[in-house]
């Protein structure tokens, strides 16, 4: 049965189990320790309950699975229930104890035991650091009566991991033997705290360089910015495996040379789905659709299947319909629909590019949505203008008993202030307090641009002057100074306009805001200084553009750019076809807003 389970023959041993003419506790305990260690639970618990007499070593393995699988209360009823118990029983509960960050309990546990050995003491030293209990591993450490490389690699590495580098390194010093993984932590811990040439040194000074330790030496230089030596040790090594072509293109990759990436994912011998991961994603973050997608394309073509954080790239490098309906598609046909997080990213791409009924399909298509499910429903209604939508999705996710937070609020204030719901918005804002939500900036923005755009002024710059002095930033006092411009309040716009350079000195929008308030008064004098001091502290407005998709291809217009390839045909259909109806449907142009 044993060497079946090293072979990882599962059934063969379950067989052999099962045909034994006759069981002792030992046959169980093996049977319930192979099905635990290959993550058999259920099959560990059906081995330990047809057992006619449990002995020490069947309890024991299944307080260490039970508090493997973070079962503990599990774990800790079978070990109250044992009559006797042995070092490893008392291991598997610690364990288990510190898995879940109960320290107290796990260190109550250590101190009752009446043998312990070296295992158990590393096991608490290990506990302690992972749970951020550097002084406490460390006094662990210092009473271990006999202290192996684990206990001495935990501790460096810890050390190394919370910055105490040289705390780490001293403890290096002392180790009388190292072995891989303490040479390891130390380079590591070195190039986290960007000690870069004493990294290189221990690296040298090592007796033996693994492709383990090349590879923590590569990335960590590419981490430090230096992605030339880092290519200059990569190129050096003797023999690569996959984890170190994964951490050059995934260097290469988060710095946007996609190029240098692109030539080292093609002479890269054997890839795997972090290769993949690491193009897509490198192309997604620098905008490129096309060659992300294509990465995708090929990763399927390879039979490789991608991870989560794959598709998350792909749906974020989005920005056609066609694109993102294809990423749909993959979605759906890999399964990820399950996934909530991957559906809820669908709802929010939608509404990015505009398709809201597609954003609404996407958002019916999730089987369990949570607050996040509903905020980005509630946020694309709210952004394309669906005001009504926005707060009947908001009123649905309440009745379905799931409390709002912060963002799914502000989406709700936002559609108030589209649709000018003063009362609703007031109300919905009071509320935060009831669902124990603390307002923010973004929250007294939208209640000011609420009142703002509904002509209550002076009610607007009450609610500036009552919140929090450290929340009043540019997006509340811009908020102010947008209902200034609409209703011609100059003098209110003039004492925000002051108090909003200050807090942006450098953006064009306070400028651009004060100077069409004025514009919109008739005060040319005053607009004519507020361009003068746009230039004396060289600030410029940032053109706007829109964007359009026509048969799978992307066309952006920027203000004042005449270099589109058709810019006479749309000239020419503008001022026959578009200005025309505009006028029929009396719409009226706010020039205003373009004087800047």
């Amino acid at each position: 049965m044993h060497k079946l389970g090293r072979l990882g023959k599962i059934n063969e041993a379950r067989q052999l189990f099962d045909e034994m003419p006759q069981r002792d506790g030992f046959s169980y305990g093996s049977m319930i320790t192979l099905y635990v260690k290959h993550g058999y639970l259920e099959k560990a618990e059906e081995v330990f309950d047809k057992m006619p007499h449990r002995t020490v070593f069947s309890d024991s393995a299944m307080v260490h699975a039970y508090a493997k699988a973070d079962r503990i209360y599990e774990a800790r009823r079978i070990f109250d229930s044992m009559s006797e118990r042995n070092v490893f029983t008392y291991t598997g509960l610690i364990s288990g104890y510190l898995k879940y960050g109960r320290v107290d309990e796990a260190f109550e546990l250590f101190r009752e035991m009446p043998d312990k050995n070296v295992v158990t003491w590393a096991t608490m030293v290990l506990g302690y650091a992972q749970n951020g209990f550097i002084d406490k591993a460390r006094m662990i450490f210092e009473e271990m009566p006999e202290r192996n490389v684990v206990a001495w690699t935990v501790m460096i590495r810890a050390y190394a991991e919370d910055r105490q580098v040289d705390e780490a390194l001293k403890l290096f010093r002392e180790m009388p033997e190292r072995n891989d993984y303490s040479w390891n932590a130390i380079i590591q811990g070195c190039l986290l705290d960007k000690r870069v040439d004493e990294a290189i040194e221990l690296f040298w000074s090592k007796p033996s360089r693994t492709t383990i330790s090349w590879t923590i030496l590569i990335t960590g230089l590419a981490e430090n910015g230096l992605l030339g030596l880092a290519r200059e040790y990569f190129d050096q090594m003797p023999k690569k495996d996959i984890a170190a072509w994964n951490a050059m293109i995934t260097a290469y990759a988060e710095e946007g040379l996609m190029v240098e990436a692109d030539e080292l994912f093609n002479l890269m011998p054997m890839k795997n789905s972090v290769t993949y991961y690491a193009m897509i994603n490198g192309f997604s973050k620098n905008r490129s659709e096309a060659e992300a997608f294509w990465y995708l394309i090929l990763m399927l073509r390879n039979q490789i299947r991608p991870s989560e954080a794959t598709i998350t790239s792909i749906l974020i490098s989005c920005e056609s319909i066609s694109k993102l309906l294809q990423s749909h598609g993959i979605v759906v046909r890999l399964g990820f629909m399950r996934q909530t997080s991957i559906t809820n990213l669908l709802v929010t791409m939608y509404s990015k590019i505009g398709d809201v009924s597609s954003a609404r399909v996407a958002f019916d298509d999730i089987p369990t949505k949570d607050v996040v499910s509903w905020t980005a429903m509630i946020l694309a209604y709210s952004n394309h203008g669906y005001a009504n939508r926005a707060l009947e999705t908001f009123a649905r996710m309440f009745r379905s008993g799931i409390e709002p937070d912060e963002v799914s609020l502000l989406g709700t204030l936002s559609a108030c202030s589209h649709s000018g719901l003063v009362k609703k918005g007031r109300k919905l804002f009071n509320s935060m307090r009831a669902f124990n939500l603390v307002p923010n900036a973004g929250h007294y923005s939208s209640l000011v641009d609420i009142l703002g755009r509904s002509g209550l002024v002076n009610e607007a710059v009450k609610v500036v002057l009552e919140m929090p002095a450290e929340q009043r930033d540019g997006a509340v006092l811009g908020a102010v100074l947008s209902a200034c411009r609409l209703h011609g309040d100059v003098e209110v716009a003039n004492q925000v306009g002051d108090k909003l350079f200050e807090l942006e000195p450098d953006k064009s929008g306070p400028y651009i805001l004060l100077a069409n308030s004025y514009a919109a008064s008739g005060k040319w004098d005053e607009f004519a200084q507020v361009r003068k001091k746009m230039k004396e502290n060289n600030v410029r407005k940032i053109p706007g553009y829109s964007q359009i998709e026509i048969n799978g291809k992307s066309h952006k217009f920027v203000v004042g750019d005449k270099s589109h390839t058709d810019i006479k045909e749309i000239d020419s259909f503008l001022k026959r076809s578009l200005w025309p109806l505009m006028r029929k449907m009396s719409y009226i142009n706010d020039s205003s807003m373009a004087l800047m």
